[in-house]
């Protein structure tokens, strides 16, 4: 054989071995950050979803009759026309009064009856569906489905009759849009009919389809409530938001045909779809908004769009990883990895990617210029979805917000800020209107997209309670710590603060027994107590999570004033009333934590609220070198919740994580991590309350970071809390107070090598394993260190 041809194949042979290694590797680090299955989902909790903070959608992918469940984050019915209150002072001092006399039951009904707007059903909603309806079964080999978690890029892939099949799905911040890419390499391309649709509400249409040109489609409507609710009885709303959807598409060959409110498609191999979606909550002229944004895009290619969506995402995204070893686990899908887990087998690496979920999850339902992320996201396929997927701000809105500055994302908390801004402004109405106070504001335990600050509840123990404001008032102090603004401390944090105390300062009231300012009326979230007639009551003269919020606003503010250089009357008035209010860390009897403030019998021993044990977390009142009496208390409150079957719903679970993290239970995270991981995780690993609530995902993510390092008690401490079973990781792009990049990794469960960056001169101590060290660290310089903490740079 002549040797040139000899050569020529050599070298064909070693250029194909080297693109199949090629193909080989990215596709490994394709499994390593994604989720993947080998069908399409059969219902909602297994689709996968897609979005840019306000624009989301669930990715079905079925090769039959695709179904793309959309969302947008303004989609409520109603508006902000309900009032600010409910109430007065003097119905105020007649509770207190009850109170006083021990009339437990009568105070009850007398603070919903006075005060509470009930239930209410108004609701966040779907945006609809797109549907992808192909025009014959045919047999489908070799399927996958997956969600790429480094590229927020979901992708279909198989083959039929021997051709491939691909569907691409992303919602991009970069450039406002939901992109679809369906392709084949058969040359008689796909034909298919493209259809958007919306649930009718109680009987009534929701929305007009028209078709504007040949390969477009146009969803237009008004989001109601026919089976609203306010004060528990009927109230059907027949306005609210105003939407429109559009749908335009682009083939490289083959025929689009508009008819009947379709677009039908044929012979075609290439079809790119950009949907846009914009509402009357965010401008008047949306639908000027949708014809704008779709002319910007007629020249871009979706490879393109992609491109800029990933270079978008990837720079929030990028800042922290997480890895724990176990990658030869990717070669399984994901719903058979997650089977492992609940049959008893771990997986270190399926928990990482967990945690990168949260954090992907965040980057998908806040953005800055959007709302805040419900207790869905913004991932609702319904026209009343579960607690009016609303924003519950007695935990379940704060702990959407856990992971935000911790992991590095601190610019998606601004939506978190924005609403809360606005409830602060009605909550000064509330405060003077429903309880005769004349400063500051009140913010009760919901609140939706209208910023409303009144009080909803049938029950007393479910809403009838004070302290959203309180609550949420910590994480304007904390944004400042992480990230040392002192622009926001003055501009925002201080003035939400100063006003949530105010409000405090004129409700607390005094008890001559104790000799201490004293909260009345109070309730411990959704839980009550065993009143002196043996029968459940909710309202109390005082609790410990009352107490706690209380506490840390004042103190909070206190320490704010000293930064900005405030001395003024109003903070000597916070600092005499600090000095005398009624401790909110109390030790009974049984060496257990107080959750009222006397020593009463729990109704429900094994609660899914944790509220008496803020103070360890998300609080910082309890650690073991400040109170370690109290310390060992919030243990032995811990066990007996879970003794009686507590930490039951998703959330909750992970809360314990995070107390799990804060008390060094290392053995007792990782048996709470696993079984959030096999009681309360759906096939696309979305928390299940149950039903879905996204807090759980959120939470989870905090609470891993939590584990690897904590900063809240002045210093910085690595590998607190390690998971036995995480034997070898990697962490990087943690966030410390202090605005201090951290990042290190260990092996056999001892840290290895530690670095660390801040973004401004000063001095930190670093804690390990009893070892401890203090750097003077320079704006901008990386610190590293080696396991016994000694500079190695």
């Amino acid at each position: 054989m002549d040797r040139r041809k000899i050569g020529i194949t050599q070298k064909i042979i070693l250029l194909t071995t080297v693109l199949i290694s090629v193909s080989a590797l990215s596709q490994d680090q394709k499994l390593k950050n994604s989720f993947w299955y080998e069908q399409p989902a059969e219902n909602w909790m297994q689709a996968l979803p897609v979005g840019n903070g306000r624009l989301g959608a669930m990715v079905f992918g079925s090769p039959y009759k695709e179904r793309i469940q959309l969302n947008e984050d303004s989609m409520w019915s109603g508006g902000p026309d309900w009032g600010n209150s409910k109430g007065n002072a003097e119905d105020l001092k007649r509770i207190r009064t009850l109170i006083k006399n021990g009339e437990a039951h009568k105070a009850d009904k007398e603070i919903v009856e006075d005060f509470s707007y009930k239930s209410i059903v108004r609701s966040h909603q779907t945006l609809g569906d797109l549907f992808i309806d192909f025009d014959k079964e045919r047999k489908i080999e070799n399927y996958t489905r997956g969600l790429n978690l480094n590229d927020a890029l979901v992708t279909i892939n198989y083959t039929s009759e021997g051709n491939r099949y691909s569907e691409s799905v992303f919602s991009s911040a970069a450039d406002d849009l939901l992109a679809i890419e369906l392709t084949t390499s058969d040359k008689k391309g796909m034909n298919f009919t493209l259809r958007l649709n919306r649930p009718d509400d109680h009987g009534h249409k929701t929305v007009k389809i028209s078709t504007p040109s040949k390969n477009e489609l146009v969803m237009e409507g008004r989001v109601t409530q026919y089976g609203g609710k306010k004060f528990s009885k009927p109230f059907p709303i027949d306005y609210g938001v105003k939407f429109e959807s559009r749908l335009k598409v682009n083939v490289n060959s083959g025929t689009i045909e508009a008819k009947n409110g379709t677009l039908i498609l044929k012979g075609v191999k290439k079809a790119t779809l950009f949907l846009v979606a914009n509402t009357s909550f965010y401008q008047d002229n949306y639908k000027e908004k949708n014809i704008k944004i779709l002319k910007t895009l007629s020249n871009r290619s979706f490879e393109e769009l992609l491109k800029r969506h990933i270079k978008d995402y990837q720079h929030f995204y990028n800042r922290a990883r997480l890895d724990l070893g176990g990658h030869e686990l990717n070669k399984l899908p994901t719903d058979k990895r997650l089977k492992r887990v609940k049959e008893g087998r771990d997986d270190p690496d399926l928990a990482a990617k967990l945690f990168q979920y949260g954090r992907y999850l965040l980057i998908s339902s806040s953005r800055p210029g959007t709302n805040p992320a419900n207790l869905q996201g913004i991932w609702n396929k319904n026209i009343q979805a579960p607690w009016n997927a609303d924003y519950h701000l007695n935990i379940n809105l704060q702990m959407n917000y856990w992971p935000a500055e911790v992991t590095n994302l601190s610019e998606l908390h601004q939506p978190f800020f924005d609403l809360l801004d606005r409830v602060e402004k009605r909550g000064e109405i509330t405060a003077k209107e429903q309880y005769g106070i004349d400063r500051g504001a009140v913010i009760h335990h919901t609140t939706d997209l209208w910023a409303t600050p009144w009080m909803r509840a049938e029950r007393a123990y479910w809403g009838a309670w004070i302290h959203g404001g309180g609550w949420t008032a910590q994480h304007y102090w904390e944004h400042y710590q992480y990230t040392q603004d002192e622009d926001f401390l003055k501009d925002r944090a201080y003035p939400f603060m100063k006003s949530i105390a105010e409000f405090y300062l004129d409700w607390l009231v005094w008890d001559d027994k104790t000799q201490t300012w004293v909260s009345s009326p109070e309730t411990s979230p959704e839980n009550s107590y065993i009143a002196k007639d043996s029968k459940p009551a909710a309202v109390s003269f005082g609790s410990a999570m009352g107490h706690q919020i209380i506490t840390e606003v004042f103190d909070n503010v206190i320490k704010a004033a000293e930064i900005l250089g405030y001395n003024d009357k109003f903070i000597n008035e916070v600092k005499q009333k600090r000095s005398k209010l009624h401790p909110g860390i109390l030790i009974g009897n049984d060496g257990r934590i107080l959750e009222w403030n006397e020593p009463y019998g729990e109704a429900e021993k094994g609660h899914r609220h944790m509220s008496h044990l803020y103070a360890l977390h998300p609080g910082n009142q309890i650690s073991y070198d400040k109170n370690p009496e109290a310390f060992e208390a919030a243990k032995k409150t811990i066990a007996y919740r879970l003794k009686y079957g507590g930490a039951g719903t998703g959330w909750s679970r992970v809360w314990m994580i995070n107390l799990n993290a804060r008390l060094f239970e290392k053995k007792e995270a990782e048996d709470n991590i696993r079984k959030f991981m096999q009681i309360s995780l759906a096939d696309n690993m979305f928390d299940m309350h149950p039903p879905f609530q996204i807090d759980g995902n959120f939470g989870y993510t905090a609470a891993v970071a939590e584990l690897l390092m904590q900063s809240h008690e002045g210093f910085i401490r690595i590998l607190p809390t390690l998971p036995p079973n995480w034997k070898n990781g990697t962490i990087s792009g943690l966030k410390a107070r202090g605005n201090i990049t951290v990042s290190f990794n260990w092996e056999n469960g001892i840290l290895d090598k530690l670095t660390l960056k801040s973004n401004s001169n000063q001095k930190k101590k670093i804690v390990y394993e009893g070892k401890e060290t203090v750097l003077n660290m320079k704006k901008g310089k990386t610190y590293s260190l080696d396991k016994n903490l000694k500079l190695t740079n």
